[in-house]
C-alpha cells in the first residue's frame, strides 16, 4: 500500500524521503544518479532547466555521514566489504560515492514489490564498483542484465578508443518478476518484412496499404495523402538483447531537450518502462532530474513518483510535462498540475509495519518502544566504552584490551566490535548485545556463530589462548553494559516523557 498520491514529486535530499515510503510499495525503479564523474555539471543557460547544476565530486571526510558506516557495518557486512573494497581499489572518493548509493539502494530495495525490478544507471566510472555493491544488496542470483547503451558522438582523435556508451545495471527482488519481451527491427530483418505505409486522400478516402517505400514517397511529394503510418506489430523483429545501439544521445537541437546537463532520451527510459511494468504500475525515479522518467511514465499510463533536491525541480517537471500535453486524461489543460502534480516537502507518514531497511539476507527488525538513551551511543561511543571494560588490567591502566573469543590481549586498533546474538538472529543493535573480538575471533565468528559456539570452535580450531580470560572479557562488557544502563545520569527518554514509568 503506498503512502503517497500518484504523480508526486518529493522535493529535497531523497534518502529521507525513500526512508518515509512504506515497503513493498514501488513496481519499478529507474534511475541516473550521479556517475563520480569528479567534476561539476551546469544546465545549458537560457533553457527551461537554467540555474541546474550539481557537484559530481565526493570526499569520504565530508559526504559520508558516520551513521551510514554504522548502519552498514552492523547489519550488512558484505556490502561493507564492497565499499571498502572500492577505497581501497580505487579512492576514498569512490567509497565515499558507494557509501553514498548504499545506504539509498537499501532503501530502494526495501520499497519494491516482491515483483519488482531496478535498473541503475551509471558509467564504467563506476560501474563496477556499483555492481559489486548491488550484488550486496540485491543477491547476485537476482542480477539479470548489464545493459550497454551505445551511442554515437564527435570523435576526437585519442590515444584510447572512444568512449560511446553507458551502462544499465538491471536487477530484481526475486525470481518471479514483471518483463515483457521488447523487439527491434534491425536493417536485415527490416528487409524481410512488408514496410507498409497507409496514404489517405483529402476528403477521408482511404487508399491502399502501399508497399514500396518509394512509391509512398512520390505520392506524399504530390500531396495527395493525409498522413503516413508504418506498419509493423509489436512482436516483429528480433528480441532485444543487452546491447542497444538503437537509441542516440539527444543532440542540442532535440526537441525535448530542456537543457539539463545530463539529460537521457525518453526513448531509453520508455524502453526500461514497457519491459518491466504494465499499465497502472507504480514507477519510481529517486534522481529524477529533468523528469524524463517521469515524462516516459505519465505518457504509458503508470503511476509515478520523483524525487530531486534541485530547487527549480518543480517548474521544469511541471513545463515538461505540459510541453508534452500529459495530464489525468492525457490532454493539456490550462493549470492542470496545481491539479495533478503533488510537489511535497516533508517525509510522508509511514502506514505499513515499520521495518526497516534489510539486504536479502533474513535481518529483520520487529517494531520496538522509542529507543533509550543509553541505546543510542554510536558505534564509536560502544567501542570506547567495551574498550575500557575489556582492559587487561584496569588498575594499571594497560591499555590492552582482552579478546571476548579467545583470551588475547591486543592493542584497540587489533579489536573489532561485534554481535553477542547475531543480527540475523534479531539481536539487539545497543551495547546490551555487544562484544569486543580480536579481528581473527570476528571473522571466524561472522554472523553464524553464538559466542559459546566461538569459544567451542577456536578451541577446536587450536586458537584458545586463555578460556578464562575470554569470560572475563565476556563478564565486563556485561558489568559496562549495566553502569551504562543503569548507573548514567541520561536524561529521560521520550517514552518515559510520553507515557510516564
Amino acid at each position: 500500500m503506498t503512502n503517497w498520491q500518484n504523480r508526486t514529486l518529493f522535493h529535497g535530499d531523497n534518502l529521507g524521503f525513500l526512508r518515509a515510503m512504506n515497503s513493498e510499495s514501488v513496481d519499478l525503479i529507474a534511475t541516473d544518479p550521479p556517475f563520480n564523474k569528479g567534476r561539476d555539471f551546469h544546465a545549458t543557460p537560457d533553457s527551461l532547466a537554467a540555474g541546474a547544476k550539481f557537484q559530481d565530486r565526493w570526499s569520504w571526510e565530508r559526504d559520508v555521514h558516520p551513521d551510514w558506516v554504522d548502519q552498514i557495518t552492523d547489519d550488512h557486512p558484505k556490502l561493507m566489504e564492497a565499499i571498502e573494497g572500492a577505497r581501497y581499489a580505487h579512492s576514498d572518493g569512490m567509497g565515499a560515492f558507494m557509501c553514498f548509493m548504499a545506504v539509498r539502494l537499501l532503501e530502494m530495495r526495501r520499497v519494491l514489490k516482491p515483483t519488482g525490478s531496478i535498473y541503475l544507471h551509471c558509467d564504467p566510472t563506476a560501474s563496477h564498483y556499483l555492481k559489486a555493491v548491488m550484488d550486496a544488496i540485491f543477491g547476485w542470483q537476482n542480477f539479470q542484465n548489464e545493459i550497454v547503451w551505445c551511442y554515437a558522438k564527435w570523435t576526437n582523435i585519442s590515444n584510447q578508443f572512444q568512449k560511446n556508451h553507458d551502462t544499465l545495471l538491471f536487477y530484481t527482488v526475486g525470481k518471479k518478476h514483471t518483463f515483457n519481451q521488447q523487439f527491434i527491427l534491425t536493417s536485415d530483418k527490416a528487409a524481410k518484412l512488408k514496410i507498409g505505409y497507409q496514404v489517405n486522400k483529402p476528403g477521408g478516402v482511404k487508399q491502399l496499404i502501399v508497399y514500396d517505400r518509394k512509391k509512398a514517397k512520390r505520392v506524399i511529394e504530390e500531396g495527395d495523402y493525409e498522413k503516413l503510418i508504418y506498419k509493423t506489430e509489436d512482436n516483429e523483429g528480433t528480441a532485444l538483447n543487452s546491447v542497444w545501439n538503437d537509441i542516440n544521445i539527444l543532440n542540442s537541437q532535440a526537441r525535448e531537450r530542456v537543457g539539463y546537463p545530463t539529460q537521457k532520451p525518453l526513448a531509453l527510459y520508455e524502453r526500461i518502462i514497457k519491459a518491466s511494468s504494465n499499465e497502472g504500475d507504480i514507477v519510481l525515479d529517486p534522481f529524477c532530474g529533468c523528469a524524463t522518467t517521469l515524462v516516459a511514465a505519465e505518457r504509458l499510463k503508470r503511476q509515478w513518483v520523483g524525487m530531486d533536491i534541485w530547487d527549480n525541480a518543480k517548474t521544469v517537471v511541471m513545463e515538461r510535462l505540459a510541453r508534452e500535453g500529459l495530464n489525468g486524461e492525457g490532454k493539456a489543460k490550462t493549470g492542470l498540475f496545481d491539479e495533478y502534480v503533488y510537489f511535497i516537502t516533508q517525509p510522508p507518514e509511514r502506514t505499513d509495519d515499520g521495518e526497516t531497511a534489510s539486504s536479502f539476507l533474513p535481518v529483520k527488525e520487529q517494531r520496538r518502544r522509542p529507543l533509550e538513551p543509553w541505546q543510542q551511543l554510536s558505534r564509536a561511543e560502544i567501542f570506547k566504552e567495551l574498550s575500557e571494560a575489556q582492559s587487561l588490567d584496569q588498575s594499571l591502566g594497560d591499555s590492552k584490551v582482552l579478546c571476548a573469543g579467545c583470551g588475547r590481549a591486543l592493542e584497540p586498533p587489533f579489536m573489532e566490535l561485534d554481535h553477542i546474538t547475531p543480527r540475523a538472529d534479531r539481536g539487539a543493535n545497543d551495547i546490551s548485545n555487544r562484544i569486543l573480538l580480536c579481528r581473527p575471533c570476528n571473522g571466524r565468528k561472522s554472523a553464524r556463530l553464538t559466542m559459546k559456539g566461538l569459544i567451542q570452535e577456536n578451541k577446536r580450531a587450536g586458537w584458545m589462548m586463555d578460556e578464562s580470560l575470554a569470560y572475563k572479557a565476556r563478564d565486563l562488557a556485561t558489568k559496562r553494559y549495566e553502569d551504562v544502563r543503569h548507573n548514567r545520569p541520561w536524561p529521560p527518554s521520550t517514552f518515559e516523557l510520553e507515557f510516564g514509568d
